[in-house]
């Protein structure tokens, strides 16, 4: 992903709401389930870390990601925004891209 791509998923997460909210259970199978979910259904999207998670928002950006195999696009405070392309149905389309069109 490039600075530009990046940049723009930024101005895009900025009036979003987070959908998710991690909390005192921290990163369960169910909880990186939901996020799997999540991005596929929207791929951006933005994660709430409560104030009762003892983990660094930073590192669960980058385990989210992992398992996921989504991108951290930031981390700001006790946000963290991910995404990851849905190939099959893409929704946002990144600067520099091109758009394929599918022949029926």
């Amino acid at each position: 992903m490039t600075t530009k791509q990046r940049a723009f998923l930024k101005g895009l997460a900025q009036t979003t709401d987070p959908i998710l909210s991690l909390g005192k259970a921290s990163l369960t199978p169910e909880f990186t389930a939901a996020v799997s979910e999540a991005l596929k259904a929207r791929e951006l999207i933005k994660i709430n870390v409560l104030k009762n998670c003892v983990d660094v928002p930073e590192s669960l950006a980058v385990t989210l990601a992992e398992r996921t195999h989504a991108e951290v696009v930031q981390v700001i405070g006790r946000k963290i925004v991910l995404f990851k392309r849905n190939h099959e149905n893409p929704g946002i389309i990144l600067p520099g891209e091109k758009i394929k069109k599918k022949n029926k």
